[in-house]
């Protein structure tokens, strides 16, 4: 899992803002199908958001802990069901302050 600073998260927050999300996990959970979607879309995107149905809080800390573990990606925010991740890419478009 990477890290960030808190100027980072800041920024990546804002960035993020308009953004929808693009990967859902569902009743079945966290699942290989849902990881390799996740992959994608950091590999096309570098900041994606991901929704996920359920009303259990610590099942969706555990699913960020773990999707961001599988992905080597970097956990920038958990609001509600929304799951906020960062992974920049080979050539990153984002520049992070």
């Amino acid at each position: 899992m990477r890290a960030l600073t808190p100027e980072q998260r800041k920024f990546l927050k804002a960035q993020a803002h308009a953004l929808k999300p693009v990967v859902m996990i569902g009743a079945q959970g966290l699942t290989e199908a849902v990881i390799h979607e996740a992959a994608r879309a950091l590999a096309a995107h570098e900041l994606i958001k991901v929704r996920v149905l359920g009303d259990d809080r610590d099942e969706r800390d555990n699913h960020f802990r773990a999707l961001c573990n599988a992905l080597d990606a970097a956990p920038v925010q958990h609001i509600g069901k929304l799951l906020l991740l960062y992974k920049p890419a080979d050539t990153p478009r984002l520049e992070l302050p």
